[in-house]
């Protein structure tokens, strides 16, 4: 279970991950191209309802990264029976973590759409959405467990297989459910939200029946330990809580953003939901060496070589440059072309061309930003993680209500929050690691 840092092995471990993430944005961006045949209205709701969805996701994210960070060390010790009991407690802290958020977003979820949406029509309609789209919670919470479970063991290839299924099944389901067709009920923008939590099942179940088939049990001997570990759990809370804080702050921040930019209006929102699924496809190699990177930095401390933690976030980072750098390029060839694929009018198009070429330049700072943050992440300390993000994302907050809120700047200059963003996050990321703080951190 213990990596090397050449190249070959961060592709290796990067490259399924980043077809795992593929798909899923695929399907996302299915999702946006059905609803965008419904009309603009629809095509705003889902930006707005799936913020606030990807906020109570980010809970799962923060908790199973926390958990992964474990994982990771543990292999890189080679402690096989370490790893299965972090991730049996895993499983239960995780049912019971998807359990509460679904329970209390479908009480908030109202409550808080009524209060910051000036459309009435809006707020009702993205209520309806996530009093659906929240039950699939648990099992989102199961799968991402999973996903880092396979991710720090050094088997991403395993992703691919659920990822396949699960959104297979979200495909095909939301063409049905969203117009009626297939012999289902047409439901329209409620049944996006079904399609995607039939979807979630789906990939759980996959990526769990994957452990037995491959008899997984046998070399990480899970049934050793069913009894709940409070200590372990509270281990793994210590870890987890800053990065859920972080995550939820993060894409909180972008709660807001959306906020601001229903107050511009319907057309501006609808453009920003199709900007949204383009940072999700541009994102995927990106976020997919983020993730490699996170799971190096663990696996070299686990073997006891922290002098490899900067050249591994280093010589990754050169790979995300390159990356973003070709995207860039595609991104402004084919930018009508591109945005086309999701609503087919041409006033929109040209409305969200200049917001386009402004994310597809920020997203070479971008690449070098998430890579380092994730170091950070991945030497344990994430304490420091969580503080850095609060400045970050306390400076976008600071230029999104100046520019939208106060001046109603135009959507270009809103989109142009990336900037300080991603550039706040490369700058403190890289002298935290510099300054040498995460040596020796224990987890």
């Amino acid at each position: 279970m213990q990596l090397s840092i050449s190249n070959r092995d961060i592709i290796k471990l990067a490259a399924p991950i980043a077809l795992a993430m593929l798909i899923p944005q695929i399907s996302f961006m299915t999702d946006t191209v059905f609803l965008g045949r419904l009309g603009e209205q629809e095509l705003a709701v889902n930006g707005m309802a799936g913020i606030f969805y990807m906020i109570l996701a980010m809970v799962g994210h923060g908790l199973t990264s926390g958990i992964q960070v474990q994982l990771s060390r543990r292999a890189g010790e080679n402690n096989y029976t370490g790893v299965a009991r972090t991730f049996t407690n895993g499983v239960m802290l995780c049912l019971l973590f998807g359990l509460a958020i679904m329970s209390v977003s479908v009480f908030l979820a109202p409550i808080l759409f009524e209060m910051t949406l000036h459309d009435s029509v809006n707020a009702k309609l993205s209520a309806q959405f996530l009093e659906v789209r929240a039950m699939g919670i648990p099992f989102l919470m199961l799968t991402q467990l999973a996903n880092a479970f396979y991710i720090a063991t050094g088997q991403s290839k395993y992703l691919i297989h659920g990822s396949i299924v699960g959104n297979l099944v979200n495909i095909v389901l939301d063409y049905g459910l969203i117009f009626g067709k297939l012999g289902l009920p047409e439901m329209g923008l409620v049944g996006a939200a079904l399609a995607s939590v039939i979807g979630e099942v789906a990939f759980g179940i996959t990526m769990f029946s994957i452990f037995y088939i491959k008899k997984m049990q046998v070399k990480f001997p899970i049934f050793s330990t069913r009894k709940f570990d409070l200590q372990l759990a509270k281990r793994s809370l210590i870890i987890s809580s800053p990065l859920i804080l972080q995550f939820v702050f993060s894409i909180g921040g972008w709660q807001v953003f959306f906020i601001f930019v229903e107050h511009l209006g319907t057309r501006e929102l609808a453009a920003s939901q199709i900007l949204r699924s383009v940072i999700g496809i541009a994102g995927i190699g990106l976020w997919s060496l983020a993730s490699a990177c996170n799971t190096m930095a663990g696996n070299v401390m686990g073997q006891g070589k922290q002098r490899l933690v900067i050249p591994v976030a280093i010589r990754i980072s050169k790979l995300a440059v390159i990356y973003a750098l070709g995207l860039c390029i595609l991104l402004n060839l084919f930018a009508y072309e591109f945005l086309a694929l999701y609503r087919n009018e041409h006033e929109l198009i040209e409305f969200a061309i200049p917001s386009l070429r402004i994310i597809s330049i920020s997203s070479i700072i971008m690449g070098v930003a998430t890579v380092l943050f994730n170091a950070v992440i991945g030497t344990g300390n994430t304490r420091a993680n969580f503080i850095i993000e609060v400045i970050c994302v306390g400076s976008y907050l600071v230029y999104c209500y100046i520019a939208i809120e106060r001046m109603h700047l135009s959507l270009t200059w809103a989109w142009a929050s990336e900037f300080v963003y991603w550039g706040s996050l490369v700058l403190i990321s890289y002298l935290y690691l510099r300054s040498g703080r995460w040596k020796g951190k224990a987890v």
